[in-house]
């Protein structure tokens, strides 16, 4: 049985924009974009574990909000069981700790990121709730 994983990311949005950050080209999904997030260590609530993980990952404060999605894909490395949350910035800006690159995109322009797995069913809610572009009829 393959190595399960539970892990959190936070969907951060700012002014309309949602935060997105780029994996390293070292370890697992090199290259590839995620919302940011981590583990979540034992007795820790997802929630919690969000927090701390922002506060780590990009040395910032966050609100956690929402549930988006709940998921599971399974990588190479074990199955990654993954929810994502809605979340506010609360204090400080974002700053790379650990990953080599972030942008704030419209939530219509998220898919054209090349995203994590994972982190895909998340996308298609976001469009739905902080809209997609209007399609010409």
């Amino acid at each position: 049985m393959k190595k399960q994983i539970h892990v959190v990311g936070a969907v951060i949005v700012s002014e309309g924009k949602v935060l997105a950050v780029q994996r390293g080209p070292n370890g697992s999904l090199p290259g590839m974009w995620e919302f940011p997030g981590g583990k979540i260590e034992h007795g820790e609530t997802p929630q919690a574990a969000l927090m701390r993980e922002i506060q780590e990952e990009l040395r910032c404060d966050i609100a956690v909000g929402d549930e988006v999605a709940t998921t599971s894909h399974e990588y190479d490395f074990g199955v990654v069981h993954l929810t994502t949350f809605y979340c506010n910035l609360v204090s400080g800006t974002p700053q790379l700790v650990e990953h080599v690159d972030l942008v704030w995109s419209e939530p219509s322009d998220l898919r054209r990121l090349e995203w994590a797995p994972a982190d895909i069913p998340a996308i298609e809610r976001i469009e739905q709730r902080l809209g997609h572009p209007r399609r010409p009829r």
